[in-house]
């Protein structure tokens, strides 16, 4: 069945009752999604997958902005990314929300309201998902999605002119194969030397394009321990995040993640949050350091495109029994429930498609 917790997140399955496409916003917005959104242009025509630039939708081959937008030359550009579960967009609102914060806090102005972006969002992945082979699988394939806004024309390389913020919507579908043994065997994570971007330079809270730190982080993890992740630190030795997730500890049956002075407020890590409470596992924020990983009993990884990963080994050392824990177990289970899919089985399964797919010829 599904459980409450799923309806309370905004996410509607198939099969419930529910019609679809819908996304619904518990702030107050319920944005009908489909390509006859009178806010949007039209979808009619596009052949293949589509994008979406400045309110209009394009052929995602034909996506382009110039070489000059400040978001190439000075990495200005704020995003977020979302999935898909089932053809639909995932925790819309969250997303949306963040998004609208991290343009505050930058200073960008965007030219469109974040509901109108996620009806785009929405009519743009049910039009890509026709665009997606899956055969007669059992478990249906999903899209990640990404939004992003550029600060616009870079003055210096228009003339001395500016130009107002680009906004894009792009989808991608998710690559499983690159997680789908990780719900299993785990995943390792490397302390290494590179630092998480101080306040001083842009606020944590921001979700941005500027990542260069993470690159070279996870570069030395793998030169350290190949198919590790690297853990980012502050340089005071605050445990951050890693490069593509929030991390949070178990320790005695508890829950302890760090502060939002300390690493990007997650938006899966608050769903994970909420699909807690049905078991009373109560959850902290303090500051971690590497003693606290090395020394927890589980360490969870909460991530949009692959929801919820083990790490079984820290530095080389086991996590714990070196194995994913029960804590971990219980809550992917509670997730894969309550948005009404297998995660780990339908990440398995299109990783094994993808592997036995014949060579395009």
């Amino acid at each position: 069945g599904i459980s409450s917790i799923g309806r309370a997140s905004g996410w509607q399955p198939e099969g419930q009752g529910f019609k679809s496409p819908i996304l619904h916003f518990t702030c107050g917005m319920h944005i009908p999604a489909g390509p006859t959104h009178s806010c949007m242009g039209e979808l009619v025509g596009i052949a293949g997958e589509a994008a979406w630039l400045d309110g209009r939708y394009v052929s995602r081959t034909s996506l382009s902005l110039p070489v000059g937008d400040a978001g190439f030359v000075l990495g200005a550009t704020v995003t977020e990314q979302l999935r898909t579960i089932r053809g639909r967009l995932f925790l819309p609102e969250p997303h949306a929300r963040r998004l609208a914060d991290s343009l505050r806090a930058v200073g960008i102005a965007a030219g469109f309201d974040p509901a109108v972006v996620l009806a785009a969002a929405a009519a743009l992945v049910e039009h890509n998902h026709g665009e997606i082979a899956v055969g007669a699988s059992p478990l249906p394939s999903d899209l990640g999605v990404v939004i992003f806004v550029t600060a616009g024309d870079q003055p210096s390389q228009h003339g001395g002119r500016g130009g107002p913020p680009r906004t894009v919507i792009h989808s991608f579908p998710l690559a499983f194969g690159m997680w789908a043994s990780a719900y299993e065997r785990g995943v390792a994570l490397r302390s290494v030397s590179v630092r998480q971007v101080p306040a001083e330079c842009w606020p944590l809270a921001a979700k941005v394009r500027s990542r260069l730190h993470y690159f070279l982080a996870d570069r030395e993890a793998a030169a350290a321990e190949p198919g590790s992740r690297a853990v980012l630190t502050h340089c005071d030795g605050r445990i951050s995040e890693t490069s593509t997730a929030n991390l949070a500890v178990v320790r005695h049956g508890s829950i302890i993640v760090p502060p939002a002075t300390d690493a990007l407020s997650g938006v899966s890590l608050a769903f994970a949050r909420q699909l807690t409470e049905q078991f009373g596992i109560a959850w902290e924020e303090q500051s971690l350091s590497a003693a606290d990983l090395a020394s927890a009993d589980e360490v969870l990884l909460t991530s949009t495109p692959n929801c919820l990963l083990p790490a079984t080994r820290f530095d080389g050392q086991p996590i714990g029994t070196g194995l994913p824990g029960p804590i971990y177990r219980r809550l992917l289970a509670a997730w894969s429930e309550a948005v009404g899919i297998d995660i780990a089985a339908q990440a398995r399964h299109h990783a094994s498609a993808a592997i036995n797919r014949p060579a395009s010829p």
